[in-house]
């Protein structure tokens, strides 16, 4: 029916109305604006202003949230000089929560969109923490602690975030599909960055760079922006051109937002300015931390780091796969290794380049050899197109065995990496 012709069969009255005045059994367009807020509960006047905060559900709906005051103790322990080590836990607990709430927002704010650009959104939120962290640390020259971090956080994704996903998804639903197309989409990309991320590993683990650690620092120079060219390909594929291969069926019971769509950004970005003063808190008291606690730098880098950044995208993957929206789940858990292997880990070389960091992607044959095995294990298990609970627990199983192999492990690069290369200094200058 017409919009006009509605209009007036309302006012004739001959059309039954809800309680927001509007037939909802005809309605079924909008106009070209942004999408409608919807209502929500406990809001003045029966709706939900665009600027309605929700900070009820912000400050009390998580019991994270309890952490949130060791934020105000990494701040007193460092203004006191409490050492090292307290700094680093104080700071590492506060993070949990703040990356958790910054995924409930970016879950309020995906609800204004479609399935598709909300796994996008979460994804990326998801990602700010690694990110933050990553630029502190390439401030103070820790570009080792960097690529541990980064590969953690892509390793954390594969296999942690997405095997619980599987694991609680499957322990509710028997059998769980996705988009295989779209899926293939995600794998060779992720084989794409993997690929990039191995040349300068092999160059330089064979000794045939032309011109030393210099030939590893252009190589990764320009295979950066390859990467961030592709990504950009990417989102215009996933956005655009293809979008339907990652369109979900519609759901008759959404979740309604409790967060004004202005609120979220409101939100987004007081919680963005907490994270950031506390990965500056982190990043200063990691190496301290590492030797007051004793326990190796890389397993503190590559595991306990991304395992609180990415505490977003656990809650979020693991509650979109308990409700059988495996595509938000997958875009998430995968979007995100992908997110971060096209377009963070290169954009880090890339600043890093700006600042004068000799940042590259040589992440060592170890490091670049778990990355690998990861990938093609997630290939492996989702190129069906179906999750069950035994998947989960296979990739969960995974991740317990790299968090343990980098337990053991010792990184000579950490060592030396507050020491540029000659070449590297020459090639700089």
């Amino acid at each position: 029916m017409p919009l006009a012709d509605l209009s007036k069969a309302i006012e004739m009255g001959d059309v039954e109305t809800d309680a927001n005045g509007l037939d909802s059994d005809h309605l079924t367009f909008l106009p070209d604006s942004a999408p409608p807020l919807k209502s929500s509960k406990g809001s003045s006047g029966g709706g939900l202003s665009t600027y309605d905060l929700g900070w009820r559900g912000v400050v009390l709906g998580s019991k994270l949230n309890v952490l949130l005051p060791c934020a105000l103790l990494a701040a007193i322990g460092r203004a006191a000089n409490w050492g090292d080590g307290p700094i680093f836990f104080f700071a590492l607990m506060a993070l949990a929560p703040l990356a958790e709430r910054l995924g409930h927002v970016t879950e309020q704010l995906a609800l204004y969109t479609n399935p598709t650009v909300g796994g996008l959104l979460n994804a990326t939120f998801g990602n700010a923490t690694e990110l933050i962290v990553s630029l502190f640390a390439i401030k103070e020259g820790l570009l080792r602690v960097v690529q541990l971090s980064l590969i953690g956080s892509v390793l954390s994704n594969l296999l942690l975030v997405l095997g619980t996903a599987f694991f609680m998804g499957g322990l509710r639903h028997k059998k769980q599909e996705f988009s295989k197309t779209g899926v293939i989409a995600n794998c060779s990309l992720l084989m794409l960055g993997i690929f990039t991320l191995t040349l300068p590993a092999v160059l330089h683990s064979t000794h045939t760079e032309l011109k030393d650690t210099a030939s590893e620092l252009a190589l990764s120079r320009f295979s950066s922006f390859c990467l961030l060219i592709m990504y950009g390909a990417f989102l215009v594929f996933q956005l655009f051109t293809h979008s339907e291969l990652y369109d979900e069926e519609e759901d008759d019971d959404d979740e309604e937002p409790e967060i004004g769509f202005r609120g979220t950004i409101i939100w987004l970005a007081v919680i963005t300015v907490l994270i950031s003063i506390l990965s500056d808190y982190l990043v200063y008291a990691i190496e301290g931390a590492a030797e007051s606690y004793n326990v190796p730098l890389p397993f503190i880098s590559t595991i306990i780091l991304p395992i609180v950044g990415n505490a977003a995208e656990h809650a979020s993957a693991i509650i979109f796969a308990m409700k059988n929206k495996m595509e938000i789940a997958i875009g998430v858990a995968v979007g995100s290794a992908t997110q971060i292997t096209l377009f963070v880990i290169p954009l880090c070389v890339i600043l890093g380049w700006m600042v004068g960091s000799p940042l590259d992607l040589n992440m060592e044959i170890f490091e670049t050899a778990c990355m690998t095995v990861a990938v093609v294990t997630v290939v492996i298990v989702i190129m069906d197109g179906e999750s069950n609970w035994l998947k989960g627990l296979t990739l969960a199983i995974a991740y317990f065995v790299v968090s343990a192999s980098f337990f053991y492990h010792q990184d000579k690069a950490l060592e030396t990496q507050h020491d540029a290369h000659p070449e590297v200094k020459a090639l700089l200058m």
